[in-house]
């Protein structure tokens, strides 16, 4: 009685008499929707890789692979220290350099009459971080071993112990226990690289070594260092090495260079994302109009935020500091559902503004202004009561249709559901049965998001509609290898604008219905 997986027997030319089992896939499948809080950073750092990017989902981690914030131009800590009090967690960050970065650096001494260099430790990373970093070398649990301590200020230390050899032998199994480890007692080491020296003489045990040299490489850093170059995935440079993380929401801290915004948006729209820019600390709603315009973004993958920067408490360095709208804006709207817009939701950490700070609170008339302008602002008060928040919730688009946070969001975690779910339905002949499974996973996938009040028509309409059928997949295509989904969805529409009628008087009329 042979066994066969479903599609592995060709059923039509059995030959020999037996029983013949085929096991048969389930026929319903479900579908998960892609992850929606992906925040990408791109800013300059103090340690960590450069061009790369991290996951940050904790203060643990900012204190790990970034160290605290500092009071500078395109700081990636203090930006992913706001997005993680605003409720951000799937923060993916990219150090940025202006390519003078360099690893901090110590040479370990012998005890000679002049003392030669047994091996030297380079921090792993470039940054000044690396400066803080301490090692030692003392006697190991076992006789007459050696033990070296790294340890860098708010991370485990890493101990390699009972190092044996003499002389020259001994610095090459120190280097090659931080470099490859030591079996199962311990990984290669995550904070610093070894390389050999000339000493054939024992280790100084009494020094503490404190590792030096380290540089961040920030001192011509740029907007367009953040904006940065495509490529391969060892080549991309600032925003492009967001390729393919599920970055769903893009900040390049600090950028205020409106020329950038077409690439920002291209980009944005190119990977599913939402990227979110500001001008520069001071800059007007009538000139900011001015520059998008100029610029010639329209485009509902980018928000553009007025240039009344908004203040934030920095409890680590004592001060209130101006920090650009996009950083909260883009945390604001990472750490929030996708059918939820963020227009008159309060952004808690931000403590003033500058129109607030200057008693110049935004008249009516400029709030009207700046929606139609295609822009976005934070401020105090917003339509439900004294709080900072975002009085426009929209993006760049200039078609009503489309103006909206929530379609940003919504239309591109549709899609990016869609894309990585249906990807094994590509070399499977056409059939009846596979228009008809295909079409059944994706219903299933939009009834859940209707029962769950992320879709739906509030009038009693149908929240969705799916088509796989001979009417759109004529004989004409499906020869030429095409299968065609019409998949309609009915978004939810954020209330604007709530008008109510008040009729009062002595002389009115009131009717009231059971």
């Amino acid at each position: 009685m042979p066994i066969y997986q479903a599609g592995s027997l060709n059923t039509t030319a059995l030959t020999a008499p037996d029983l013949y089992v085929q096991v048969v896939a389930p026929k319903t499948r479900y579908i998960n929707g892609v992850a929606t809080d992906g925040l990408g950073i791109v800013g300059i750092g103090s340690w960590g890789p450069v061009n790369s990017a991290y996951l940050i989902g904790s203060a643990n981690d900012q204190a790990q692979y970034l160290g605290a914030q500092q009071v500078r131009k395109y700081d990636l800590s203090t930006a992913v220290a706001i997005s993680l009090q605003l409720g951000a967690t799937n923060i993916n960050a990219v150090r940025v350099t202006d390519g003078t970065d360099v690893a901090a650096s110590i040479p370990l001494k012998d005890v000679a009459t002049t003392p030669a260099t047994g091996a030297t430790l380079t921090a792993i990373y470039t940054g000044t971080r690396g400066n803080a970093m301490q090692s030692a070398i003392t006697a190991g649990t076992a006789n007459n071993t050696f033990k070296l301590t790294i340890n860098l200020p708010g991370q485990s230390a890493e101990v390699f112990d009972n190092i044996a050899g003499t002389g020259a032998t001994f610095w090459a199994n120190l280097v090659s226990a931080v470099n490859n480890g030591q079996t199962s007692v311990r990984g290669a080491s995550q904070l610093v690289v070894a390389t050999i020296g000339t000493s054939t003489a024992l280790p100084n045990v009494t020094l503490t070594y404190t590792l030096t040299g380290g540089t961040d490489g920030n001192a011509t850093i740029t907007d367009a260092v953040l904006l940065g170059t495509d490529g391969s995935s060892t080549t991309r440079k600032g925003m492009y090495a967001l390729r393919g993380t599920n970055s769903q929401v893009i900040n390049l801290v600090d950028l205020t260079d409106t020329t950038a915004w077409p690439t920002m948006a291209t980009f944005a729209l190119a990977e599913g994302s939402y990227a979110i820019g500001q001008g520069a600390a001071g800059t007007t709603y009538a000139a900011l109009a001015t520059l998008l315009n100029t610029a010639g973004v329209d485009s509902y993958g980018f928000k553009a935020i007025v240039g009344d920067w908004p203040y934030w408490k920095d409890t680590v360095n004592g001060i209130n500091r101006m920090i650009a709208p996009a950083t909260f804006e883009a945390a604001n709207i990472a750490s929030r559902a996708p059918h939820i817009s963020t227009l008159n939701k309060s952004i808690s950490t931000v403590v003033s503004t500058q129109r607030n700070l200057a008693n110049q609170p935004y008249s009516i008339a400029e709030i009207g202004a700046i929606n139609s302008a295609r822009l976005d602002v934070i401020t105090n008060p917003c339509p439900g009561g004294n709080y900072y928040g975002m009085r426009s919730g929209r993006n760049t688009s200039s078609l009503s249709t489309t103006n909206d946070d929530t379609y940003t969001r919504m239309t591109n975690y549709l899609a990016l559901t869609l894309a990585a779910s249906f990807g094994d339905v590509v070399g499977q002949d056409q059939t009846v049965d596979l228009r008809r499974e295909t079409k059944s996973t994706i219903e299933s996938f939009l009834s859940n998001l209707e029962l769950q009040g992320m879709i739906g028509d509030p009038n009693g309409g149908p929240a969705f509609s799916v088509k796989i059928d001979a009417s759109n997949n004529p004989d004409s295509q499906v020869a030429l290898g095409y299968m065609i989904a019409d998949v309609q969805v009915k978004y939810l529409n954020v209330v604007r604008y709530f008008l109510i009628n008040l009729e009062g008087g002595g002389s009115v009329s009131v009717t009231v219905s059971n």
